[in-house]
This record gives C-alpha cells, structure tokens and sequence, in this order.
C-alpha cells in the first residue's frame, strides 16, 4: 500500500480505498425494500398461476395467455405502487433537504434509488415464470414454449417501477402506493376489455387468444412503447437537461402509432393451430389440432370402442376434424379438447367415456332439423347412441322415465324395445343397417331413416 505524507500533520496517509468498502449501490440491492418487493411479486405470480393451474399446465399457449395476463393485472400494479412506495421514502424519512445536498445530482439519487427495486421485480418475474414454464413442461401435449412474451412484461414491469417511483417523488403521500395500484389495474382492465378500440393495440395485455401470436416486431415495438414512456418520464423529472426526455417520448410515440396503425393485422393464427396430426388407422380416421398432439394417443384410445362398432359401416364421415373453422362435406368436428380445464386437465383426458358419447352425438345429431324429431326417429337414434357410445347419464334418465308417469313408461319401453333389436341384429345385418342410418344420419323427414 503507497503512504503519502499529510502536509499538516505529517502523518502517512493511504492512497488506497479503505478495506471491506461497497459500492453504495449494494446496501440498496441486498437489503431494506428491494429485495422484498421481488419476493411480493414472486409470491404474488405464484399464487395468483397456482389457483388456476388445471386451465393452463400442459398447453404452451395456455400457458403464454395465462402468465402474461396475470404479470399485467396483477404484476403492473404491484410494481407501481412499489415505485410509489420507494419513491416516497425520501419525504418518509426526511431527508430531502440532506440529499439535495450531496454530491450525486437528481437523476443519480433517482436511478439509484429506483433501479434496485426494478432489477428485483424484474428478478422475481423471471423465477416465477421459470416455475410456471417448467410446470407445464412436465405435461406438455404439443407446440412449443414462447420466451418473447415473458420479456415483454419484463420490460413492462420495470417500466411501471420507474413510472412509479416518478409519481412517488412527485406526490409523496400515504395514499399514493395505493392509488397507484388500483389505477393501474383499472387502466390495464379497461384496455384488456376494449376489444374494438385502439386501446387495444396499446395495451401490453394484447391477444385475446390462446392461438394468436403476434407479428415478428411486435414484441420490440411494444417494449419501446412502454419503456420509451417510463424512461421519459425519469429524465423529464430528474435530468439536468429535461429536454432529453424528448427522444425517448418521441420513440414511444412513434411504436405507439405504429401499433395503433396496425391494428388487427398486430396478430394471427399460429401456424401450429392451423394443422393437425392424424391416425387413419380407424373408422373415421381420428385428428387432433398439431397444438395438441400428444392427446392422439389418448383420443384414439377414448374412441376405440365407437370406432370398433363402425368398422365396415358405409357412409360415414372420412374423419374427426380438429382444425378452426368449419368443418368439410366429409368430416365432423371432433369433440373440443379446449379449453383446458375441462375435457383435457394436465395432458389427460378427464371422462372417456363422455368423450366417446360426444363423438358419436357429432355423427348422427339431427340438431338442424327445425321441427321436433319424430318420435320413432327419435327412438332409432337412442338405439344407435346405446350401441356406439352411450351417454354417461343414459342409467340416470332410464330410472327417471321409469319412475315417470305413464306416457314417460310408455317410451322407455319403445326405446329399449329398439335397443334389444339393434343388438339382436347379425355383425352383417347390422353393418348394413348403420349403413342406412348413417347415409340419412342428417336428415329431417322420418320416412328416409331405416326404422327398427
């Protein structure tokens, strides 16, 4: 260590930092607020992705939709009133007459006070959406992961850090935190909801869809949106030279026309949506969206049965059709497998059975015919439902009818009547009989359907 002498006391003085020294920015890092407020919104994006699990693990897209709307509505806020909160904490404590006079100037004592609890929010995101993508890898049914989205509210998030911190510095007052919070979920609420507006263009929450997925510079243009505006706001409150906040407000500016100028065409369908992966091993041949296809297995497995009893029937539909839109001449919609929650919880199918019974509905339904169904068509297509798939409440009516009044005993009769000779029927005889039905499966007039 170089010893210099003091000129006044004549005694060695070192040239060198004291030993054990930080730089001032660590006490803010690794303790008081910060570090805390990370952990809030851990705990916060955990809980929040935890109490709806069974609607999003195991769907990428889920998934993607789920997290991004819970780091928004409830990430933003919390990230406002902790800028609110730390931006405040000068008036709190005092201070502000003993920092006006230190050596750092406004934008420094700004920044240093407020990127430590932006890099721990930011902190907290980035683990909570590590766990959320890793919960639903374990049960993943197709597609593939998006790590675009979770940085865009990554940016989001700082940016209503330093947003906050502003209006802290600015309105040092209790209610501030609070009032920035509940604002922040109003506004953020009423741009997810204003579908037609350009709000909506605007809003970091954007898609409505599980399947849509934006243009390739969407992400970039809305990062420079809402951090341009954070960053602007900083610079017009504590730059020496408060006219340098007009580059970053004016590149916000410019993404945010850009956006709003776009409008729809911001998004479209995922071109993992628009195919499916098929098994043309049954009767019909059985196809499940491509966003979905590791379920094929278990679709087919859920259908073996219906597809088993229509091996060698004529007229039927070519295929189970997963796809958007409508369905072709030769195809019906397979049953739906979203949204997740339902049929499909963690990459299982929830009841087979049903499933199967909804896919055999979707083949002979006569939901188009206008007029009430003849009775005696009425009693076929209960036959047809039985021997397929039959619905799993099926038990529970029966006893109902049976328990009913005399014209409720009276038809139960005549259903099961037609049931017992649709299974007396020879395989041969009954094939060619189902291959009657179903060439009239569709129709309305009760003289085309093969009676029983």
């Amino acid at each position: 260590m170089t010893l210099v002498a003091d000129k006044k006391s004549h005694r060695p003085r070192s040239l060198a930092p004291a030993r054990g020294s930080h730089h001032p920015l660590r006490a803010e890092f690794l303790r008081g607020f910060a570090p805390w407020t990370g952990a809030a919104l851990l705990l916060v994006l955990v809980v929040g992705m935890a109490g709806t699990s069974a609607q999003w693990q195991g769907g990428w897209g889920e998934t993607r939709q789920r997290l991004h709307l819970t780091a928004q509505l409830l990430g933003v806020p919390l990230a406002l009133a902790a800028g609110g909160l730390q931006g405040a904490r000068e008036r709190r404590r005092r201070t502000e007459e003993l920092l006006a006079t230190a050596v750092r100037g406004p934008l420094a004592r700004s920044l240093a006070a407020a990127l430590p609890v932006a890099c721990w929010v930011v902190a907290g995101h980035a683990v909570a959406a590590a766990l959320v993508l890793l919960a639903t890898a374990l049960y993943a049914t197709g597609d593939e992961p998006d790590l675009v989205t979770p940085l865009t509210d990554t940016v989001a998030l700082a940016s209503a850090v330093l947003v906050g911190h502003v209006v802290g510095r600015l309105l040092p007052r209790r209610l501030t935190a609070p009032l920035l919070a509940v604002a922040g979920y109003a506004v953020l609420g009423v741009m997810a909801y204003d579908s037609t507006g350009p709000l909506r263009e605007l809003s970091p929450i954007g898609s409505k869809s599980v399947t849509d997925v934006p243009v390739w510079w969407q992400p970039a243009a809305m990062a420079v949106w809402t951090g341009g505006l954070a960053v602007a706001a900083v610079l017009g409150y504590a730059a020496r030279r408060r006219f340098t906040a007009l580059l970053p407000l004016a590149a916000a500016t410019a993404a945010g026309a850009l956006l709003v100028q776009t409008g729809d065409a911001l998004w479209h369908t995922a071109p993992v949506a628009r195919r499916q992966v098929c098994d043309t091993s049954t009767t019909p041949h059985i196809c499940v969206n491509a966003r979905y296809e590791s379920l094929l297995p278990q679709v087919t497995d859920a259908l073996s049965g219906l597809t088993g009893r229509l091996e060698g029937v004529q007229n039927l539909p070519v295929r189970f059709t997963d796809l958007p839109g409508e369905s072709g001449p030769d195809e019906v919609d397979l049953p739906m497998l979203t949204p997740i929650g339902w049929s499909v919880v963690r990459g299982r199918l929830t009841d087979q059975r049903r499933y199967a019974w909804e896919a055999g509905m979707a083949l002979y339904s006569r939901d188009q015919c206008n007029a009430a169904v003849d009775p005696e068509v009425a009693w076929t297509d209960d036959a047809v439902e039985h021997y397929l798939a039959p619905s799993p409440s099926e038990r529970r009516f029966d006893e109902l009818a049976a328990e009913g009044d005399k014209a409720d005993r009276a038809e139960l009769r005549a259903r099961l009547a037609a049931r017992a000779r649709l299974l007396a029927m020879g395989e041969e005889e009954r094939r060619a009989w189902l291959s009657a039905y179903f060439a009239t499966a569709r129709a309305c007039d009760p003289s085309e359907v093969p009676a029983l």
